[in-house]
């Protein structure tokens, strides 16, 4: 087996399995199961290795421990605080369990465990809870269990659904008529569309949510006016990404004795699962991922464009469809869009239908990072006319993005969210350091 590990794609499996149990060192069955079929599916690899992978990896499989509820929090408790906030709350939570437990002494606990076995958990918990990014891993990872409720609500037969159900399917069938009328926008003469873009028209749109899965930072819808732009058709591809570290060498992945990226612009994992300069066998199609925001920044100067602002992102997503969930309308569909651990991992760029502007992949594959700072509340406040949150220009951020520090947008949800993630409207915050599995890009041009 020793011999076998060394195989790429056993590493790649066990570095996985690594981070899961950086954040969590317990999980469910269901959990398990997901695991296994991420290593069967995604990595190549037989069911007996991947068994003895995860078996001998360390993880314990039981009841799955969920952190915030050690600490008597829940994710509605942070969502949309500042970091200042959710760090105040862990800290708070953790001082008076920490206290109440010291105070019992030595009386028996209902869950069967010694007081000092309890402190143990509460530190853990804290230690993960109050670093950003091992939260934001906990809590994706807990989702886990989630995706395989999802999976086996997906393999019920037709004859099994309610009323509410059957409604859903009835709409994804329209759906599916109203997607392949595919919207041609209409080009002035004077501008030619350059390759892999497509020409977003000037105008208005109602942006953010106010349906029932919708969160107060997509409160409350909101009229806005964008100028005409161009998008990238495509998510930026490792292979495109890889021509830029090539011809820059400033942003190559860490390693010795060669030029490589800044430490100041990315957390440590930045293109962690790239052998050098190299991306993964077989993957020159798929969206590139464990970029930063100011690496993506930096790959869009290069190739002569940007990132999109949020306002752009959303307008181009909808394709023209108003009030709608997904790009395509109301009701969410494994053939359109790749979410929930359905594919184990990213999809190669255009594998699923494009939305009416001739966007692939705006909903699910990865998220996508956005030029925009995250505030929460912006939509309160926000400009009706090309609307950008930041507290300086959006030529300064361009120009002086290496000094940003503050928190950006993402948009677009990725292969591991659950549905509601993936809607048009769902927003999400991201420090710009940030290189995550699920983070990824696409580019946009002014027109002149």
């Amino acid at each position: 087996m020793r011999s076998r590990l060394l195989n790429s794609k056993h590493q790649d499996f066990l570095a996985f399995i690594n981070a899961f149990k950086a954040v969590s060192p317990t999980i469910s069955e269901a959990q398990r199961k997901g695991l296994l079929r991420r290593g069967i599916e995604e990595h190549g690899l037989s069911v007996d290795e991947a068994v003895e992978i995860l078996d001998t990896s360390g993880l314990v499989i039981g009841e799955q421990v969920n952190y915030l509820e050690v600490l008597g929090l829940s994710i509605s408790d942070i969502e949309n605080q500042s970091e200042d906030e959710i760090a105040h709350k862990i800290n708070a939570a953790h001082k008076e369990r920490y206290r109440t437990s010291l105070n019992a002494g030595g009386r028996p606990r209902a869950d069967g465990k010694t007081e000092e076995q309890w402190r143990i958990l509460l530190n853990q918990a804290h230690e993960v809870l109050i670093d950003s990014k091992r939260r934001d891993e906990h809590i994706a990872i807990l989702q886990y269990e989630v995706a395989e409720q999802y999976s086996a609500i997906d393999e019920t037969s037709s004859q099994e659904l309610t009323d509410d159900d059957k409604t859903i399917h009835e709409i994804s069938d329209v759906d599916r008529t109203s997607l392949q009328q595919t919207t041609h926008q209409t080009v002035p003469l004077d501008i030619d569309v350059p390759q892999d873009m497509v020409y977003i028209p000037a105008g208005e749109f109602l942006m953010g949510s106010d349906v029932k899965e919708a969160k107060k930072s997509e409160k409350p819808v909101h009229n806005v006016y964008t100028d005409a732009f161009f998008m990238d058709r495509y998510l930026v591809t490792n292979a495109q990404f890889k021509a830029f570290i090539d011809a820059n060498p400033q942003w190559r992945k860490p390693q010795p004795s060669t030029d490589h990226i800044d430490e100041r612009y990315h957390d440590g994992a930045y293109l962690e699962h790239w052998h050098q300069d190299n991306y993964p066998r077989g993957k020159d199609e798929h969206p590139v991922t464990k970029v930063s925001w100011y690496a993506a920044t930096a790959y869009a100067q290069w190739i002569g464009k940007r990132l999109p602002t949020e306002a752009e992102w959303e307008k181009a997503a909808r394709g023209g469809l108003e009030r709608m969930k997904y790009p395509w309308g109301n009701a969410i569909d494994t053939t359109k869009a790749n979410y929930l651990f359905h594919n184990g991992s990213t999809t190669p760029v255009g594998q699923y239908p494009p939305n009416r502007y001739g966007l692939y992949d705006m909903c699910g594959n990865v998220w996508e990072w956005c030029l925009d700072a995250y505030h929460a509340r912006f939509y309160v406040k926000s400009p009706s006319h090309n609307p950008f949150s930041d507290s300086i220009s959006m030529e300064n951020v361009i120009y002086y993005f290496r000094e940003i520090n503050t928190p950006r947008v993402l948009r677009g949800g990725a292969w591991g969210v659950e549905p509601q993630r993936v809607r048009v409207a769902s927003r999400l915050k991201g420090q710009p350091e940030y290189t995550i599995q699920t983070f990824g890009f696409r580019c946009v041009m002014d027109i002149d």
